[in-house]
């Protein structure tokens, strides 16, 4: 698609500049023709001869000269896009400099031939009329044609249809100028009137003046200047070279008979000197109005600001350097402040030095209102700044920079004269100062959500972690089922449980609780999980193995923080759990031969709250015997203190009696059958801790 569009520019270009050239050479054939065939015409009616040459052929030539010409310039600037306004002015000023040059030089010639025979010669001098002819009928048409340009600037049907009855009058009096047939007066008159009222009306249109900043207005001036004094100069030679040829023979191309020629001379002048008394009464206001466009620009700059720029500095510079430009300051600073250590100052053409003295003069006089802000205004203050011999400032204007009503800095702008600030540089440097504050609030609410967005999407990386981390099937045997359940209060939890099988006869489990919540315990949950795979396949006895976690994890975790676990080995050969407990919930035992669930309460300190090798004194190896019938259920203390809307927690004992109550079902229905009257208790969905249990009913 890309290379289709590319090819059709590439063709349309191609095809401007062959029509460009095709228009120039039909140009130069015919204004041949038109100077051979006038010439001899001219020569055969001094000498009273038949030239064998009609005396309409110069005339027709002259037509297609103007057509040819009006081509190469409707294709040369008319279809020429990048062109704005003032290089529409230098094309017109650029051709009728070529043209004046191009004179001068014909000028200096004859000029060195002085009162030679050919200098005199009137064949000669209809030459040098006709180069000239066509030298200022090329610059008229050129200034028509970029006149056609800025007139036809955001066009209108009613302005484009005025242009074409204008250009279709024109073409019509270009014929009745060759063919010279015979029209009632009244016709031709009413003609030329509406022509004339169509000219002056088309060249009211100067909205396009209005976009010129002051430079541009300037070198409008110049070239339009330029441009009058090259349409005088051309007028003045082609009425001298006429008035010459005509004392010496009537049959020749007079332009001033020429109705063609005068109507768009007569447009052509009208609009260059409607446009330079437009430009140069618009030129006094021009400075305001971009003074206004530009504190339009700096507004925008600054409300824009919390979308394009990165940091909150990025603002402060744009403030600082917006209020500087509108106000034309000579030199400004902004100060911010934050904690002790963590004052920023901003500055434009002073240095901090000099901010330091003026501070100090402001509070060793008392003077008040300049940079606090507060209700004692002080309206002097040119007086007290011309006594501040260390600078060369004479006037201060301060604004405060707000955040939610809370003052977070101070923009101060300097002028050299004294009294320099005026009611309406306050004005827009108050609102600048406004606009700033809301554009720095909404920043630091972006900036907000932005890092709540961050967090959110850890969040979810995390949890995909901790499920990941978590068994998607639990290890089976024919002496005993699992279920387990798992909750998280966060996104991420720190609650961890695993099974791995040891030997044919030797299962181990582990369930454990990660003080603290959110990705740093699940990472400690990762940690956790690598230590179990990694100890429980060496086989070792519980304590030994809460031993040699403990050593590992002490490596990892940070002070404060620590690791809940109980470890068992299922020994199904000799029909007995072996297990230790640092610090982990009791586990809860159903005994089917005495029907009664209780707690196995034993000694056991949490990982990583004791450093040093002295952990293996602070647990013990366990053991109990199992047999078909039995339940063992093993939670995390987000289950027994769980609370309903009374305050009251759900406890050891409704555990036990949960449990009980549904110790003949298999373990996942007595898993859903406790979870569901925790929920019960509770009376919602919302917790506020981690909820895991894992049960083992052995057949």
């Amino acid at each position: 698609m890309a290379n289709l569009l590319i090819g059709h520019v590439f063709i349309k270009m191609f095809k401007t500049k062959a029509l460009i050239r095709l228009a120039s050479l039909c140009a130069i054939i015919a204004w041949v023709i038109l100077v051979f065939s006038d010439i001899t015409v001219l020569f055969s009616d001094l000498k009273s001869l038949h030239s064998g040459i009609p005396t309409w052929l110069p005339r027709v030539m002259l037509d297609v000269f103007i057509i040819s010409i009006f081509y190469y310039y409707k294709f040369r600037i008319e279809r020429d896009e990048n062109l704005n306004f003032t290089d529409l002015l230098w094309k017109v000023f650029a051709t009728g400099l070529i043209a004046t040059v191009i004179s001068l030089a014909v000028r200096l010639i004859l000029f060195l031939l002085g009162s030679t025979k050919l200098a005199t010669n009137v064949i000669f001098l209809d030459f040098v009329y006709q180069l000239h002819l066509a030298l200022f009928i090329n610059f008229l048409i050129a200034a028509f044609t970029s006149w056609k340009r800025l007139i036809l600037y955001q066009k209108s049907k009613w302005l484009l249809r005025a242009w074409l009855a204008f250009e279709i009058l024109l073409f019509f009096i270009l014929i009745y100028d060759s063919i010279h047939i015979t029209i009632s007066t009244t016709i031709t008159t009413t003609a030329i009137i509406i022509t004339s009222l169509l000219g002056v009306v088309l060249s009211a249109n100067m909205r396009w003046v209005a976009y010129l900043n002051f430079k541009q207005k300037w070198t409008s001036l110049l070239l339009l200047l330029l441009s009058i004094f090259y349409l005088v100069y051309f007028l003045y030679s082609v009425t001298i070279w006429s008035d010459v040829i005509s004392q010496q023979s009537p049959v020749f191309l007079d332009f001033q008979s020429h109705i063609f020629n005068i109507a768009l001379l007569a447009f052509v002048i009208t609009y260059m000197s409607f446009s330079f008394l437009v430009v140069l009464f618009n030129l006094p206001t021009s400075s305001v109005f971009e003074q206004k466009l530009e504190e339009v620009v700096n507004f925008q700059r600054i409300s824009q600001s919390i979308q394009t720029e990165q940091n909150e500095e990025s603002v402060y510079n744009i403030l600082l350097e917006s209020s500087v430009s509108s106000v034309f300051a000579d030199a400004a600073w902004l100060e911010i402040k934050g904690s002790a250590n963590d004052q920023r100052l901003f500055t434009y053409q002073i240095t901090e030095m000099e901010t330091k003295d003026i501070h100090a003069h402001l509070e060793k006089n008392n003077i008040r209102g300049a940079l606090d802000q507060s209700s004692d205004k002080t309206k002097n203050l040119s007086k007290h700044l011309g006594s501040l011999r260390s600078t060369r400032f004479r006037s201060l204007l301060a604004f405060p920079i707000k955040v939610k009503e809370e003052t977070i800095g101070t923009l101060a702008l300097l002028k050299e004269l004294p009294d320099s600030f005026n009611k309406e540089m306050t004005r827009i440097v108050s609102t600048f100062a406004n606009q700033a504050g809301i554009s720095i609030e909404n920043f630091r609410l972006m900036e907000e959500a932005f890092q709540n967005a961050r967090y959110k999407e850890e969040l979810k990386i995390a949890k995909t972690v901790q499920q990941s981390l978590l068994p998607t099937k639990l290890e089976h045997d024919a002496d005993f089922e699992i279920s387990a359940f798992s909750a998280s209060a966060d996104e991420v939890g720190g609650d961890y449980y695993d099974t791995l099988r040891i030997s044919d006869h030797e299962i181990a489990l582990i369930i454990a609780d990660v003080s603290g919540k959110g990705t740093t315990a699940a990472f400690h949950m990762s940690q956790m999980k690598g230590i179990f795979h990694s100890l429980a396949q060496q086989g070792p006895n519980p304590k030994d193995f809460m031993a040699k976690a403990n050593k590992a994890l002490v490596y990892c975790l940070e002070r404060g923080s620590f690791i809940s676990a109980t470890y068992f080995v299922i020994n199904t050969q000799a029909k007995k759990i072996y297990y230790s407990r640092a610090g982990h919930c009791p586990v809860l035992i159903y005994c089917a031969s005495k029907n009664k669930a209780e707690y196995l309460k034993d000694k056991g300190t949490a990982l990583g709250m004791v450093r040093s090798h002295d952990y293996c004194n602070f647990v013990e190896d366990n053991e109990i015997s199992y047999a078909a019938g039995d339940v063992m259920v093993l939670y995390t203390d987000g289950i027994t203190e769980a609370k309903n809307n009374k305050g009251e927690e759900f406890g050891y004992e409704r555990l036990a009696h949960a449990l009980q109550e549904n110790a003949q079902k298999s373990s996942n229905e007595i898993e859903e059958s406790v979870i569901k009257s925790l929920y019960a208790f509770s009376g919602s969905e919302d917790i506020n801790d981690d909820y895991t249990s894992m049960t083992v009913k052995f057949k």
